[in-house]
């Protein structure tokens, strides 16, 4: 003992042992589950040691500064945007419906998440787990289809131009009110019999059931897919694609007119050689890319485990939580700060938070999809 105590080396690897005892026993992720949760975890997590303690606290780290974030930038888009005698239009009704969605996402879904994972395990109780769970996939899906409303929105001033039905403040409502019904239908199904939410790998979370064996489960997963992941993504990329294509259209007509009246151009804002269709071209991009990078590695999840076409570790499950409540984060500043009078009313009341020099500046998608709107010739 003598010896040892003066080896630090060999000190350390005997601390370093202990630590590790746990992972070379019979010990498993399962072992501090509390009882009355133990009949909702399936067997296939019985097979997995203990996670790392380190996980458990960047987990929790990194959601809490996300929560921040996302809070907070949610917080001041539904302040402005609410408060804002010049941001009260029926199209940004759906904005202000976009950033509640996120930000009850993180303000509901982070606490909890923070405590169990210093916990290391579950620890609100099956009914908990339930109301958890059908939240997340709420506000979740409540987002996917704002999202998909504002692209339908966009695609109808821009692309059917004079010809479109604007928006009133009564559509506006309805569509909100549609959005959170039918996602509500979606995420309550689970409670009611089809399929069920359960703890996650990590047991920190709770989500649907993907490693059912049953049939009439895996068919929620399938449907839920379908219905709040693939139709929602190919809606906003029909739109965006007729958006980019009048724009561009636009584009080609004005500089055209522009060689007929021997002009260099028609439109004062070519000096800031960035035009809207590249602008729009840039966060239609933006958009589907982070929209995909949100809900594609959860998708991915639920998929390998209701076919069974790759093994899922407890560790992999962490990082479908975190993208899926990543894209609360970055939603306002898509949504929200690329809005010229957002910005210009952000400037005014917190002059420090901007990042341009005067709230005239205006080389932002919005702006242009209004000079597209404005410039569109009758015929």
């Amino acid at each position: 003992m003598a010896i040892e105590s003066l080896d630090p080396g060999a000190a350390t690897m005997h601390a370093w042992d202990g630590q590790m005892s746990a992972y070379s026993s019979n010990q498993t992720v399962v072992d501090k589950v509390l009882p009355e949760m133990l009949h909702l975890i399936d067997p296939h997590w019985y097979q997995f040691p203990p996670m790392n303690p380190l996980w458990y606290g960047l987990l929790g780290f990194t959601i809490s500064i996300l929560a921040f974030i996302s809070v907070t930038g949610n917080a001041m888009v539904i302040y402005i945007f609410t408060t804002t005698k010049t941001l009260k239009t029926p199209s940004n009704l759906l904005v202000v419906n976009l950033a509640v969605s996120d930000f009850l996402m993180m303000a509901c879904m982070a606490p909890p998440l923070v405590i169990n994972s210093y916990n290391e395990t579950w620890v609100f109780g099956p009914l908990f787990c339930a109301i958890y769970a059908c939240g997340g996939s709420l506000y979740g899906t409540v987002s996917i289809w704002t999202m998909t409303a504002i692209a339908f929105d966009r695609y109808n001033v821009i692309v059917k131009g004079i010809a479109a039905k604007p928006m009133t403040i009564n559509g506006a409502l309805l569509r909100i009110f549609a959005i959170w019904l039918s996602s509500l239908a979606w995420t309550v199904a689970p409670i009611l019999g089809w399929n069920r939410y359960v703890p996650e790998g990590n047991m920190t979370a709770c989500g649907t059931d993907y490693l059912s064996k049953d049939w009439f489960s895996r068919s929620y997963i399938v449907a839920y897919a379908i219905f709040c992941y693939f139709l929602p993504l190919g809606l906003i990329i029909y739109s965006y694609f007729f958006i980019i294509q009048a724009v561009a259209a636009h584009e080609k007509a004005m500089r055209e007119q522009a060689k007929k009246m021997n002009v260099a151009s028609l439109r004062s804002s070519d000096a800031a050689n960035t035009s809207a269709e590249c602008k729009l071209a840039k966060v239609a991009l933006m958009t589907i890319s982070l929209w995909f990078m949100a809900w594609t590695p959860y998708l991915v999840i639920n998929f390998a485990g209701i076919f069974e076409t790759a093994p899922i570790s407890p560790l992999g499950t962490i990082w479908g939580s975190v993208f899926a409540k990543a894209n609360a984060v970055y939603n306002p500043i898509v949504y929200g700060i690329s809005h010229p009078k957002y910005r210009a009313a952000l400037y005014q009341r917190f002059p420090s938070l901007t990042c341009q020099p005067s709230p005239e500046q205006s080389g932002s998608v919005a702006s242009g999809n209004t000079a597209v709107c404005e410039e569109k010739p009758a015929a």
